[in-house]
C-alpha cells in the first residue's frame, strides 16, 4: 500500500469533496480517499493506493474536479 497526502486549494464544501473523492476513486490503484477539508485554505487530500499512482494522474484527476494541487 502507498499512502500520499496532497494540498489541494479551491475546496470550500462537501460538494467539493465529494467531487474530489469521486474523480480520485476513479484511479485504478486508488483503494481510498480522506479529506481534511479547510475552507478557503489548502485541503489534504490523503490517496491510499496498492500501488504508485503517478503525481500528474492524481493532479489531472484533481484538476477534473476544478482544483489544483499545491506542489513546492
Amino acid at each position: 500500500m502507498t499512502t500520499e497526502t496532497l494540498l489541494v486549494t479551491g475546496m470550500t464544501c462537501e460538494h467539493c469533496v465529494m467531487s474530489v473523492t469521486e474523480e480520485l476513486s476513479e484511479i485504478d490503484a486508488v483503494q481510498s480517499v480522506a479529506v481534511d477539508l479547510v475552507p478557503g485554505g489548502s485541503s489534504a487530500v490523503t490517496v491510499t493506493s496498492d500501488q504508485p499512482v503517478d503525481a500528474d494522474v492524481l493532479d489531472g484527476a484533481i484538476a477534473e474536479a476544478g482544483y489544483e494541487v499545491v506542489r513546492p
